[in-house]
């Protein structure tokens, strides 16, 4: 694809998937009796305030993507982040309404979401970072803890382990994916503010359920403090 299509092609997925809230079914997380084991509460989920996060991701993008079509339409670099953020985006596009379905498809989904997001992020340039690389840092920081909670949602739900050791492990797994990549990327600090900011809402929904989820979630913000502070002196 041309890369100046390329450009537009990525800015108005940006907009669909901002949109998509507004134009399919209500969604505000999985409904409890989606899974055989009910998730009420689940504690690998952040406090529900922690997803208003999402609009300022909407309109972070949009706006990068908008002056990067403007400024840098035929850029090579900002031609590699779009090919992968483009794929990102579009299944985006249609992801609450698979979510509002069926839990199981909603989880692969993320996974290609956040596989795009993330080779969107180490392909993105340098330069002008304000507009490529921090934006697309946040959505891909925040879909590495979203994707460590479907996943932790659905193994509790189908009853394969616990809800609180389904909060340990999966908690685990977006602290130590988070740490790997934010360390490995040194650059790009929304990535590690974005988990920090999931993990702070981990904390807030279990420091009086599951204290054990609570703590973990709680050293592991504070242990991604270093490798994000890090990035950003670099950035």
């Amino acid at each position: 694809m041309p890369r100046s299509l390329t450009a537009l092609v990525t800015l108005l997925l940006a907009v669909g998937f901002a949109a998509s809230p507004f134009l399919g079914p209500s969604f505000d997380g999985f409904d409890p009796d989606q899974f055989p084991v009910p998730q009420i509460d689940p504690p690998v989920q952040p406090e529900g305030y922690a997803f208003s996060i999402w609009g300022v991701i909407y309109l972070w993008l949009i706006i990068g993507m908008g002056w990067g079509l403007w400024k840098k339409r035929e850029d090579f670099i900002w031609h590699d982040m779009r090919l992968p953020l483009c794929v990102s985006l579009f299944v985006g596009c249609f992801w609450l309404a698979v979510a509002d379905v069926s839990p199981v498809w909603a989880s692969v989904l993320i996974v290609v979401m956040l596989v795009g997001a993330l080779v969107a992020l180490f392909k993105s340039p340098r330069d002008n970072s304000a507009f490529a690389a921090l934006p697309v840092g946040l959505y891909a920081g925040w879909l590495s803890a979203a994707t460590c909670v479907s996943l932790g949602l659905l193994t509790a739900g189908y009853g394969w382990i616990s809800a609180d050791t389904a909060g340990l492990i999966f908690v685990t797994l977006a602290i130590l994916v988070a740490a790997a990549v934010q360390s490995t990327l040194m650059r790009v600090p929304t990535y590690g503010i974005a988990v920090i900011w999931a993990l702070v809402g981990v904390v807030v929904q279990n420091y009086s359920t599951s204290p054990s989820v609570a703590a973990l979630a709680a050293g592991g913000a504070i242990a991604l403090l270093l490798p994000t502070f890090r990035s950003w002196r670099k950035n």
